[in-house]
């Protein structure tokens, strides 16, 4: 049974969401002014005090930042010189002399597997984007139609197989087994990823109407020919190097004694930030001086390429100061506390709590470590349910419906110069089928193994 308080919350945090959607869309409002006046509100009409809230949105906004600022600006600066130099026009041609043109769907699903499985979402993202828009304008086609595959695809590696810090703690508080949750979470990522990317971006996409001037494309300009591009060799070379990195660093400890300085360096240089920096520094070189750019011509590419970006990560930091009022006013414990006392499965009860955690606060991370460690001691008691599932489904739950409290939509509505209700028609739907086809898979596998 809900109690008066726990509801009270709920129809707050859904009156403040509606009411951010309709300051964007109907009022006009700019989204950043629009996330801090909800937040306001939400934090009035639940009783906080009034610089608390203040506080609660500026930690929230901070924490987001931390980490994507220094990413946003050096994969921008790495997407600047991939597509002056050609690299990203060659990658695109080879894409579609292999897979033709009506497969390229396909190929950007697998791409964001293959580019998610050592990246965050965010570091693929910014690394793909420029590979991206360069598709769309070679093929003509609808940039939702090639970037919703590539998204998918970087999203369910992101919540669902290891090693990303989110299905590591769940695993952690399971007791999962590594190798068996990497198997059973790359078998439901791909039916995940190709639902949600290619089946659904091919329907969705000729609904949505993009408008012709894209900022952040513009920056990414496409202008060489293709008997004038750098090899697919340099090209791919330049864009995995801070991939391989990244893969080097998790699993720095199988390579060489913990603590030792092969280990520090290891672990130093497959950081998402040194890894991007150390891959932005070679693309100066790979891509510019070896195509013929002096310093002053890379100089005025890297400061070019930035001021977009502004926009782009104040409005992913205002989201996540949004997450973070929605979680000190108490509406993401008063949906923990309802969801925790259903008798529901275990395997639909994580996901559930992951999913209605994700919705409250926005962070998949935050969703997942949430609900692990309310549904870990029911783990602990005895069950019969594999853990390595449960880490899966808990996984799957945590992606459901991104929307205007996450740092996420913000930076795919930015970059694919999307309004807000035609961010939640692509990407908020494609985060849900994944989260809804995941779970459904999970069910499957548990009947299996």
């Amino acid at each position: 049974m809900i109690d008066s308080h726990s509801t009270f919350l709920l129809v707050s945090a859904l009156a403040a969401v509606v009411g951010l959607v309709l300051l964007v869309a109907l009022a006009k409002l700019n989204p950043f002014i629009a996330l801090l006046l909800s937040s306001l509100f939400l934090a009035a009409v639940t009783r906080m005090a009034p610089l608390a809230a203040v506080h609660s949105f500026e930690a929230g906004m901070g924490g987001t930042l931390g980490h994507i600022l220094v990413i946003v600006a050096l994969g921008t600066m790495l997407g600047k010189m991939m597509a002056e130099s050609g690299a990203a026009a060659r990658i695109a041609y080879s894409l579609m002399r292999v897979f033709g043109e009506k497969r390229i769907p396909w190929a950007m699903a697998v791409i964001g597997i293959l580019v998610g499985l050592p990246a965050f979402f965010q570091v693929g993202f910014v690394l793909l984007i420029p590979i991206v828009y360069t598709v769309a304008r070679r093929t003509r086609s609808s940039l939702v139609l090639i970037g919703l595959p590539m998204l998918a695809g970087l999203s369910v590696v992101h919540g669902l197989v290891p090693p990303h810090p989110a299905v590591l703690l769940g695993m952690a508080l399971y007791k999962a087994d590594v190798g068996k949750t990497i198997l059973y979470g790359i078998l439901v990522s791909i039916p995940c990823a190709l639902i949600a990317g290619p089946v659904y971006a091919k329907l969705i996409a000729p609904h949505i109407k993009l408008a012709e001037e894209n900022p952040m494309a513009d920056q990414f300009v496409d202008s060489a020919s293709e008997t004038n591009l750098p090899g697919i060799g340099i090209a791919l070379f330049t864009i995995l190097f801070p991939i391989v990195l990244m893969m080097t660093g998790s699993w720095a400890d199988a390579f060489s004694a913990t603590g030792s300085g092969l280990n520090k360096v290891l672990h130093f240089a497959g950081n998402d930030d040194m890894a991007l920096l150390i891959g932005t520094l070679l693309s100066f070189v790979t891509l510019g001086r070896m195509r013929g750019f002096n310093r002053a011509t890379i100089l005025r590419f890297s400061n070019e390429c930035l001021a977009p970006t502004a926009s782009i990560t104040l409005l992913v930091g205002a989201g996540g100061g949004f997450g973070r009022v929605l979680q000190d006013c108490g509406v993401a414990q008063a949906i923990l506390a309802v969801a925790s006392h259903s008798h529901i499965p275990l395997l639909v009860l994580a996901w559930s709590l992951a999913a209605l955690m994700r919705i409250a606060a926005g962070s998949a991370t935050v969703a997942m470590s949430t609900a692990a460690g309310i549904v870990a001691p029911l783990v602990m008691a005895g069950t019969n349910v594999h853990p390595e599932l449960l880490a899966i489904a808990t996984g799957a739950g945590s992606l459901i419906f991104s929307h205007v409290n996450d740092g996420g939509f913000w930076l795919v509505k930015e970059y694919f110069n999307m309004s807000v209700v035609d961010t939640l028609k692509t990407w908020s739907v494609c985060e849900t089928l994944i989260a809804v086809t995941g779970l459904a898979c999970t069910l499957g596998l548990s009947y299996l193994v």
